[in-house]
């Protein structure tokens, strides 16, 4: 595939190598958001859609500039629009309808969708989001959106012969939807696919989904797979075929248990390495990170390997996400500089899938 990183180093980069700063996508709200949601589902309260939509913009302004404070190379407004990765975008995709929440565990319920009738595309879902975000910010900006495996598997289907069926129509519409932010001037693009590595008897599936997705995307557009949780070598090294340019994984979780899984064969794509644990509210130490990318440098070289959280932050509380992502940064440039020194032995040169 083509290389599609360099557009995002930053000018005047102080250091030769460059490894790749970001998030995943969600990042704890301001308390205050939750109180104007309510406040707006209030009939009673005098707080029109203007006045929520104000407070949307108001989270996603302040929650970018904290993202640029940590010095992140590439930022999220923190999905502060959104609520929960699939009922956010089952509310707009015609053929889904909700009929009340369903319990998951303990005392914790999700809205969970169903699909009535053949899903199809009306208007966009994310563009405005992306627009705005790049509005108040020089940083570039990557735009999360849940996978149309997930979207189909965390769903009652009660349209299509199979989940397979539903997917591939989810993908096409993913497809139009990527195509709109291309045109808004988005040139980084993840997709979010939780359910892969809980189901990896189809991981074929998301590679024909993900297929349908690129298809006429420009090559200059980055296109990352984030897989969090689950038994990486039921899916691995099937998922080297799939058409993108980065996996995000999520292994701090595990201390780094299967991180020997992507090293035979050799990993060809770019590897998004999840550094400080999204589930854990204890700040790693700058040190501590550090020695986390030196494990992503047993599977790929400097080239390859973007620094990020383990999955999003959206549980942990604000300051900690925040000082997560001040290390993270601290840490991933400390290690250019010791890589431009010599002083980090890499074990690993490019590969990639046409080799």
């Amino acid at each position: 595939m083509t290389d599609t990183r360099d557009q995002f180093r930053p000018e005047n980069h102080p250091t030769d190598h460059f490894l790749l700063t970001t998030v995943v996508g969600s990042y704890p709200k301001p308390k205050w958001v939750d109180r104007a949601r309510d406040l707006h589902e209030d009939e009673d309260a005098d707080f029109d859609d203007d006045a929520w939509r104000e407070a949307k913009d108001d989270a996603a302004r302040l929650i970018t500039g904290e993202h640029e404070r940590a010095g992140l190379d590439v930022i999220v407004d923190g999905e502060m629009r959104r609520n929960e990765m699939v009922e956010y975008f089952a509310h707009r995709i015609d053929g889904y309808e909700f009929n009340g929440p369903v319990k998951v565990w303990g005392h914790n319920t999700f809205d969970k969708p169903s699909v009535v009738s053949d899903v199809e595309y009306d208007e966009t879902w994310l563009v405005d989001e992306y627009e705005f975000t790049a509005s108040v910010s020089d940083r570039p900006v990557k735009v999360p959106i849940t996978g149309p495996y997930t979207l189909a598997n965390w769903s009652f289907n009660e349209a299509y012969e199979d989940t397979e069926a539903l997917a591939n129509d989810l993908a096409d519409l993913v497809n139009e939807e990527v195509e709109k932010l291309v045109e808004a001037g988005a040139r980084y693009i993840q997709i979010d696919e939780p359910a892969l590595a809980t189901t990896p008897d189809d991981h074929a599936i998301v590679g024909d989904c993900l297929e349908r997705i690129v298809d006429g995307i420009p090559d200059d557009v980055r296109i990352g797979l984030h897989v969090c949780y689950g038994d990486y070598s039921r899916i691995y090294p099937e998922i080297l075929d799939f058409p993108v340019d980065e996996f995000d994984l999520e292994l701090a979780n595990g201390d780094y248990e299967q991180l020997d899984v992507f090293k035979d064969p050799e990993f060809t794509a770019d590897l998004a390495l999840g550094v400080v644990d999204a589930h854990v509210a204890e700040v790693e130490s700058v040190p501590e990170i550090k020695e986390n990318i030196q494990k992503g440098l047993e599977v790929v070289p400097p080239e390859q390997l973007t620094v990020s959280p383990d999955c999003g932050l959206k549980l942990l509380p604000r300051e900690v996400a925040y000082e997560k992502m001040v290390n993270l940064v601290r840490a991933a440039r400390e290690v250019e500089q010791e890589l431009d020194a010599g002083e980090i032995e890499v074990e690993r040169s490019a590969v990639t899938a046409d080799d």
